[in-house]
Order: C-alpha cells, then structure tokens, then sequence
C-alpha cells in the first residue's frame, strides 16, 4: 500500500471559516480511498489563513521536512494553485519532493510527464499568478479610490481614544470619540507641557492612575506615549497611502543575508491621502509638545557625539539581554549602562553593574587583533560549530557502504520477482518479503540524502576557512597603525555583540567569507541575539569565532 500524505490550503481566515479547507479535506481523502492508498492522520498537512505567493507556511514546512525523512511516497492536492500561487514555486516544490522519492498527484487535475501535461501545468501556474497579481492591484486601486473620496479610514489599530463601528471598521462614519479615554490623551498633552514633565514623567502617572495601554497593558513604555503625541489624528488630520514595501538594502542582522525580506519606506509627504476625524487636542498644543520631543530628541544623550564609543551600540547586558548606552560622567569616564537601569517600573529595573568603557573598549580590540592575527582560531572554532573535523574521507567511505546496500537490496528485488514468476514463492510471502525489502530501501535511501548533505556541508565549511584566512592576511598589516575610525569601522564589520556579564565578557564575532563580506555592513543587529546561538553555525555565508 502506497504510504500518502495530502496538504490543503486557504489564502485567508474567511475562506478558513467558510469551510472550503475542509471540502479540500474530504474530497482528498475520498480519493485515496478510492485509489487504496494508505493515509495517517499524522500526515495531513493544512495551512489556513496563508497566502499562496509565499513558500514560508508551517504545513508546508512540515510536509517538505516529513518529506525528507521519507515518511510516505505520494503527495495529494487538490490543485497546482493549492501548493503553490507561483509557477516558480511549483518547479521548485515538485523538483525537491521528487528528488526524495516522493511524486505529487493533484486529484483535480492529474498531470503526468507527458509534455503537453507539463506544458499545461506551466500554464495554469502563470494564470494563477497573473490572477493573484490582477487581484492584488485591483484592491490597491479600490483602497487608494476609497481613501481620497473619505470613505475608508487608513487605520489598522484604531487610536488610543477613537471607537469604530465593530461590523465596519474602515467607515469613517463609524468612527466617534471615546470620551474617557480622550480625557486621557488631553491629560497626557497638558501634563507633557509642564515645567521638566518627561515621558518616563507621563508613564508612571497612568501607570499610578491605573490606566490601561491601548493594547489592555497596565506598563505604558515611552515608545507607546511618544507615538500618541505624535499622532496627528489627534488633531483632526489622519492619513493614509504614507508607506511602501521596498526591498531592504540593509540586514536586520548580520546572520541574515543582504536585502532579505521587504522594509516599510516613507513616502514623500505630498503623497500622503488625508482623511479628516473628529479633533480631540487642540493645534496649538499639539506643535508645543511637537516642539518639545524634537528638542529632547536633538539633545539626548544617544545623539550625543561628542565623545567617541569604540563599542557604541554594539554592547549589551548579560543579566537581562538589553542594550547598552555609552555614558560619560562629569569628571571623563565613560561607561556602557544597561538600558534596563531607565525602565520605569522600579522592580522592572536591571541591577547589573555599569561596565567600564576605555577598558572594555581596550579588552575588546585587543582580542580582535588576536583573532585575526590567527585566523586558525577561526577554523578551530567552525569545527568545534559543525561536530569535529571535516572527515571527508570518513564520509566518503561511509556514502560507498549505503549505495552498495542499496544496490543490494535492488538485487534482492529482483531475484525475490524472479522467485515469484518462477512459481518458488507464494504471493502472501512475496509481498511479505517485499515489503520489508521496502522499508530497508526507504531507511538507506533517507541516510544516503542525509550523508550527501554533510559531506556538502563539509565541502563547504572547508572552502570558508580559506576565506577567512585570505581576509585576516589582508587586514592584518594595518592593525598596529589603525586610526579610531578604522577600528571603529573594523569593529562594526568583525563584532555581531559584545555580552557583559559582571566579570565575565563574550564577544560573538561575524567574519566575511567571500570578496564582496568586506564591503557590506554588519553593524544592523538584531534584538533577539540571546537565544540564537546555534543559528550562527548553520549559516554558509558567516563564520563564527
């Protein structure tokens, strides 16, 4: 019996509700009923409520990964469109499953490798895709109408203050004040405008008053409050059409790639679509507290740069995974002090003590030079990532043994046929005996994949050592005349974080591995750096020392 898994998919919640998934489900599973394959519960795989256009599904994921453990030969779906909305995407998907033993058949419209088949599957993969595009910019459009003729509101998350009708929640004529939360708001303007009145000011005030977030939150951050002030809702004016997806320039990270992923960019303000609301602050309070954050802003002590930070932005506290800032006191020592000592609910507040500046900065660099200056400690540190040394000739040998079993196991196939057509074997010990000689198939056939893909890897990792020790001998000449901007230019390219705990200091370096890594910034970190150890070792474009 052919072991089968089906997958089935909607693009939004409300066909998820309107059950359309599971008349997917019913039709799939009477088909392999009627085809007499085997089906488990385990390996039904539904992604509800995600868009087709994009590969990043959790059911997907969990069908390509159950997939390469080999776990069943057949995948059923309804329609190319339910795996995928993207022609491109279905070469791809089809292309990986197959390479592991494992067909896909769509019940709707089954294909086969005859060329006018597969002709007729590019085909309907581009309509697909045509009609998502078309689709997409007909909502664009009917948004962009909407918003300049005032009947559609450019909100996602109403403010702070505002209701609107639940059944229509874009309407504008739906949209009324709340009254008690507009007090709030009115408070808050009035009580920034006081004499030395800070954000952190307003935020314990609510928080002593017992007032709400706008998400139901009883901690109110000054991120939160600094977005309502500088809301312009407030004073009648809401807008939409500000922001467009743009290919990001930039890494979120140093362990993700250049330009992954899309970013939100401003628009030009003229290309702003203004709709009018009911007015809860007046103007000229307004500009005064617009004054006042633009006057802080300038004046902060982040935007202070008068005094040079080896390390600025690059710290960050052990105890409680923030951020540093780098201070100065009055009498010229500096400091980089954990941003959890600023949190505004005293319990809240990180007790880790300040970590001295000139000599972490010192130490840091130090350790620097000593790593590039011996690059072998890289590649120590790389075997130590991926469990050892290379072993190619290990790996090899091992790869040689699985394919001579497969082949062995083929034989026996063979002569076990030649048995049964020479009338030696009954059928019930023929399909006995095959279905064994079947399973140890699958099993050898998932462990070739698996050796396949480490001995690529370690192919790989071998080409990166000598990577970095091509960059380590170029930059090392200069290190021992290296001007502050040098260093601190090194610094943002070599150093992902520098993790301050009490008396102990973990530097966690990025090191480029190919000729274009000393041309691309480092330095645009993540905030979730803790937890993420192990993923630094499973990136092929990054080595960690």
């Amino acid at each position: 019996m052919m072991r089968t898994a089906i997958y089935a998919r909607v693009s939004t919640p409300r066909q998820a509700r309107a059950q359309s998934i599971d008349e997917q489900l019913e039709r799939l599973r009477a088909y392999a009923e009627q085809k007499g394959f085997g089906l488990e519960e385990e390996h039904i795989y539904l992604d509800e409520g995600y868009s087709g256009a994009s590969l990043n599904r959790p059911g997907l994921d969990a069908l390509r990964d159950a997939a390469a453990m080999a776990e069943f030969e057949l995948v059923l779906v309804t329609a190319p469109d339910r795996l995928a909305r993207k022609y491109i995407h279905q070469v791809l998907l089809m292309e990986e499953l197959q390479g592991r033993g494992c067909r896909i058949e769509f019940t709707e419209r089954p294909m086969s490798q005859d060329p006018n088949d597969q002709l007729l599957l590019q085909i309907r993969g581009a309509v697909a895709e045509y009609e998502r595009t078309l689709i997409a910019e007909r909502m664009r459009r009917g948004r962009l109408a909407k918003l300049r003729s005032g009947q559609l509101l450019p909100w996602m998350r109403v403010p702070f203050g505002y209701r609107t009708d639940p059944e229509h929640p874009r309407d504008p004529l739906g949209l009324r004040v709340e009254e008690y939360e507009a007090a709030i708001v009115r408070q808050m303007f009035a009580w920034y405008l006081e004499q030395g009145a800070t954000l952190g000011t307003i935020a314990r005030r609510l928080m002593e008053g017992g007032v709400l977030t706008p998400t139901g939150k009883r901690t109110w951050s000054r991120s939160t409050i600094r977005g309502i002030f500088k809301n312009p809702a407030y004073v009648g004016n809401a807008y939409g059409h500000c922001t467009q997806l743009v290919p990001a320039k930039a890494r979120r990270s140093p362990l993700e790639p250049v330009g992954a992923g899309l970013t939100a960019k401003r628009r030009p303000q003229e290309e702003w679509i203004p709709v009018s609301v009911p007015k809860i602050v007046e103007r000229e309070t307004f500009n005064l507290v617009q004054e006042k954050l633009s006057h802080n802003r300038r004046f902060a002590s982040r935007n202070n740069k008068s005094h040079r930070y080896l390390l600025r932005g690059l710290v960050s506290c052990g105890a409680c995974g923030k951020g540093s800032n780098a201070r100065t006191s009055w009498d010229g020592r500096s400091y980089y002090v954990c941003r959890g000592h600023a949190e505004i609910v005293s319990e809240q507040r990180c007790r880790a003590r300040h970590a001295p500046g000139g000599q972490l900065d010192e130490l840091v660099w130090q350790d620097l030079c000593e790593m590039i200056t011996h690059p072998e400690h890289i590649e120590a540190a790389l075997q130590r990532a991926h469990g050892g040394e290379w072993l190619p000739q290990e790996l090899k040998a091992r790869l040689v043994g699985v394919e001579k079993a497969i082949s062995q196991i083929q034989r026996y196939n063979r002569r076990l046929l030649d048995a049964y057509l020479g009338g030696v074997l009954e059928l019930g010990e023929f399909e006995r005996k095959r279905t064994e000689l079947k399973g140890r198939s699958y099993l050898l056939l998932a462990q070739k994949r698996q050796l396949e893909a480490t001995a690529k890897e370690r192919t790989e990792l071998s080409g990166i050592a000598d990577s970095i020790e091509k960059f380590c001998e170029q930059v090392n000449g200069g290190l021992s005349n290296a001007t502050f901007e040098q260093r601190r230019a090194l610094v943002e390219l070599l150093i992902d974080r520098v993790i301050v705990r009490d008396e102990e200091i973990e530097i966690r370096y990025v090191v480029p591995t190919s000729p274009e890594g000393p041309h691309l910034s480092f330095c645009h970190l993540r905030t979730d750096y803790l937890p993420l150890l192990q993923e630094v070792a499973n990136r092929r474009n990054l080595g960690e020392a």
